[in-house]
């Protein structure tokens, strides 16, 4: 349909005549795992589907994540023999989450478990090479229905079958191609300091290498996903605008949602989509005035891309979407680097001869515990001991045994900058750390009793298989444990940072935005970090942001399908009397079959 000419279908619909630029089907707002699922799922379905991304570059948090997904009772647990079952995990998600509203009711929960091994099959089935983490457990595998193994993730993916069109990707702009995977990290952590630590090394050594011989360029992680996912968004011939920001919604006299306003080349594009607006958009880790406003923070320390702003949520919000759980993220610990560079600290916490503390000198937190109930702890202990929320102080043992990421950008400088302090003893560390020498001293030596006898009476350090999977098994008789007696002793600031919020619009078991009074907004769905999450105010495990992204993804493009606002009354994508596809504002499409190769 040509720029301009009025569609007579808006008025039936029970709004205005309205002049559109472009007609679809649906319309999919951003490019990270939600959005590309989403966009996967609909143009499956036949329907005529259009991407649109706020930023110049495409994949969102997904791309630059550990690109994990938490799927209990997948068909990869299936086909190995690992027994799970919904109920089990209903059992457990019921345990941990418990109900924090409508968006963790007992249907989206249901909806989440019954959705996985449908999901899985179906992106599987299209070539996503999925693999199981299998050593990864539950972060709370103490609770009922927990266990080890229920997260999955993608294949090392060779990028160069996207051609040019990987250049405009953030795993392209982040940094240097690695066919990384989940399970590498717990044991390349201590690759020096344990044989089989030294042997998975060897291992991403070789398969690095390996892939440059073949003259593949692989990527692991969450680059890994958002590239399988986006080869068979281009695959399906899907347009996938860059640069091109959701400015707005249109909306008939009863608040039915016809289409949208975006922004590209300097101009408005009002875009009908006759099935639905599905927004995969991301938070707003990256809106400070939000961050202040929502969750008191005078200064956010996020590891989400510069768009994660919250536009979508806004103009949703302003058409009277509910919101949920805005005041609560993806917490974790960071360590802030000398271009003020934030890291997630992970393993690095965890590991012996270390211990956390607070500007009082204080431990309060069980250090190898999940990293989003770190950062709730860090978040109230601050508000009563304020100052620098934690220090992870390490004695030399800590230093030269285990991988420290942060510091990987060069010691000498975070030294330089007094990001990195050093000293011979702890009561000289505590003077340069600014904490009370006397203190940091006494919780130094209360630590160090409970490395002797293995436990950790104040915190239980090293009592659960999450406790332990980062560890050192060298180390007995707790592998979590180990005292600070070597020197020089350090210590590197921690700050409340996070994977991106986990506040948003609410949504129900079809991803269907919600308005205040819990009625649906026709026309428009929405996935991912751009709604309150269905895991509530915790993490239930590895993957747990992105897994219910993909699903409720999923879900939205399968409910705009058969019952959005004109389904069956649409002609299929390429027939006679659909719209025609206009060429994407990027590289051509690949040409390739359908499914994703292996990365070998």
């Amino acid at each position: 349909m040509e720029t301009g000419e009025t569609v007579a279908g808006a008025a039936a619909a029970g709004g205005p005549a309205t002049e559109w630029d472009r007609i679809v089907d649906v319309l999919v707002v951003g490019t990270g795992a939600a959005a590309l699922t989403a966009a996967i799922t609909a143009a499956d379905e036949g329907l005529d589907v259009l991407v649109v991304e706020s930023t110049g570059l495409w994949g969102g948090t997904t791309s630059i994540s550990g690109g994990g997904l938490w799927m209990p009772n997948n068909p990869l647990k299936k086909k190995d023999g690992v027994p799970d079952s919904r109920e089990k995990a209903l059992t457990y998600m019921e345990e941990v989450i418990a109900d924090v509203g409508p968006v963790s009711s007992r249907e989206r929960k249901l909806a989440f478990l019954e959705t996985v091994p449908e999901v899985v099959t179906f992106l599987g089935d299209l070539g996503v090479q999925w693999m199981r983490s299998k050593d990864y457990p539950d972060y709370y595998p103490d609770r009922p229905g927990g266990m080890v193994g229920r997260s999955l993730e993608v294949k090392a993916f060779d990028t160069k079958l996207l051609g040019p069109w990987f250049k405009q990707s953030r795993p392209a702009a982040s940094g240097i191609p690695a066919p990384l995977a989940t399970d590498d990290v717990w044991e390349l952590s201590r690759a020096w300091s344990t044989p089989s630590g030294f042997i998975r090394g060897a291992r991403f050594v070789f398969r690095t290498l390996g892939g440059l011989a073949r003259g593949k360029r692989l990527y692991g992680l969450g680059g890994a996903l958002a590239s399988s996912l986006m080869y068979i968004v281009r695959n399906q011939q899907t347009p996938v605008w860059l640069s091109a920001p959701l400015t707005d919604l249109i909306q008939d006299d009863d608040g039915a949602v016809l289409g949208a306003v975006v922004s590209r080349d300097g101009r408005d594009v009002r875009i009908r989509a006759r099935r639905g607006v599905v927004l995969g958009a991301g938070g707003f880790a990256r809106n400070a005035e939000w961050r202040e406003q929502y969750q008191g923070l005078e200064k956010e320390y996020s590891s989400a891309p510069e768009g994660d702003l919250g536009q979508a949520i806004d103009i949703v919000a302003s058409r009277g979407g509910a919101l949920a759980l805005m005041d609560d993220a993806w917490w974790g610990p960071s360590a802030v680097g000398p271009k003020g560079n934030v890291t997630f600290t992970l393993a690095e916490r965890s590991m012996p001869f270390s211990l956390v503390v607070d500007a009082a000198g204080n431990r309060f937190l069980n250090e190898s515990e999940s990293y989003v109930d770190f950062g709730h702890h860090m978040l109230e202990n601050n508000k009563l001991v304020p100052g620098t929320p934690a220090w992870l102080v390490f004695d030399a043992r800590h230093a030269r045994r285990y991988l420290f990421n942060a510091l990987l950008q060069g010691r000498a400088e975070w030294k330089k900058q007094g990001l990195l302090l050093q000293d011979e003893s702890i009561t000289g560390l505590a003077e340069k750390m600014g904490v009370p020498p006397a203190a940091l001293q006494a919780t130094v030596e209360r630590f160090n009793g409970f490395a002797k006898t293995g436990v950790d009476e104040d915190f239980h350090r090293g009592d659960t298989v999450y406790d332990t999977y980062y560890s050192d098994p060298r180390v007995k008789p707790n592998p979590n444990l180990g005292p600070l007696e070597k020197g020089p002793f350090s210590a590197v600031r921690l700050y409340p940072g996070d994977l991106g919020t986990k506040g948003g619009l609410v949504t129900d078991a079809d991803a269907r935005v919600l308005r205040e009074d819990g009625s649906v907004i026709p026309g428009l769905y929405a996935a991912g970090n751009t709604t309150a999450s269905v895991m509530g105010r915790t993490y239930p495990g590895a993957g747990a942001t992105i897994a219910p992204a993909v699903v409720f993804g999923y879900r939205a493009a399968r409910h705009a399908a058969a019952y959005g606002p004109e389904a069956g009354s649409v002609p299929a994508a390429g027939s006679a009397a659909a719209p025609a596809v206009e060429p994407a504002a990027a590289p051509a499409a690949p040409a390739a079959p359908p499914a994703v190769p292996a990365a070998g």
